[in-house]
């Protein structure tokens, strides 16, 4: 009897403890496995439809390009940072909208960049007035065929991203500066030059760690400086604590959301 009433235990243990790990997977699987293909080329992204989604009605679109370090084939590694905010039910019913992870392959990156990781903090040469990296390139393609969906609220897509996709996000705005209503970019960099691109008066918030040995916040600092400068509107939050991990701090701010989604592109 004691033994069986062990067995139970132990059972029912197992259960609490996997239940939050089950419930996390099936949170995940409402992002919608897609492929994007353009010239023999696969793009692997995952969609968040929201809920009672319809396509008479319009919706905001959001993208989200993630780091080096969840770069691969497997269309799930992207989704590490920052999906549970926006499936978050809270948000889900107070932003209603469309969020797309895509997912850049091992090999490749979403700025043109060079990166040299002999040394802490890694080197950036940013070559962003370059043309776009094969990844870059096709998300670009890919949000073109979203953007022009009826259900699409054209003055509500925004753009952001983490370390790479920091980057990503700098470039893709200098790239394509009609698409955009607003953007954040957490621990990213870029050619401060393209800054010059951006339309005037654009938002973007700007997130980076003090401490962060691998991208250094100088990047950030200066980004946000050239854009101002510029006649953007950039706000830069810095974390004296953090390290490379700044986004966890990013995507913990409580007004994030609520700025991002009141903003609006005008012409």
């Amino acid at each position: 009897m004691k033994n069986r009433l062990k067995y139970l235990l132990i059972m029912f243990g197992s259960i609490l403890l996997m239940l939050p790990l089950t419930l996390e997977a099936q949170s995940k699987e409402d992002f919608k496995r897609e492929h994007f293909i353009l010239d023999e080329d696969t793009l692997n992204y995952r969609i968040l439809y929201p809920k009672d989604f319809s396509i008479e009605k319009q919706y905001p679109v959001v993208l989200v390009l993630h780091g080096a370090g969840e770069r691969g084939n497997n269309n799930e590694a992207q989704l590490v940072h920052g999906s549970d905010l926006f499936l978050m039910e809270k948000n889900r019913e107070e932003f209603p909208a469309i969020v797309i992870f895509p997912q850049a392959p091992k090999d490749d990156y979403w700025a043109k960049v060079e990166v040299k990781r002999d040394t802490i903090p890694f080197q950036f040469d940013f070559k962003n007035k370059q043309e776009p990296t094969k990844s870059l390139k096709m998300v670009m393609e890919l949000m073109d065929s979203i953007v022009e969906k009826d259900f699409v609220i054209k003055e509500k897509v925004y753009v952001g991203g983490l370390s790479m996709g920091g980057m990503g996000t700098y470039e893709i705005l200098y790239k394509k500066p009609e698409m955009f209503a607003a953007a954040f970019a957490i621990c990213g960099g870029a050619n401060t030059e393209i800054a010059e691109g951006y339309p005037k008066g654009f938002n973007i918030w700007i997130f980076h760690g003090e401490n962060d040995d691998v991208v250094p916040p100088r990047f950030s600092k200066s980004m946000a400086r050239a854009i101002n400068h510029h006649g953007g509107n950039a706000k830069l939050s810095l974390y004296p604590e953090d390290n490379h991990n700044s986004w966890d701090s990013a995507f913990s701010e409580p007004y994030f959301l609520p700025w991002l989604f009141s903003q609006n592109r005008t012409e």
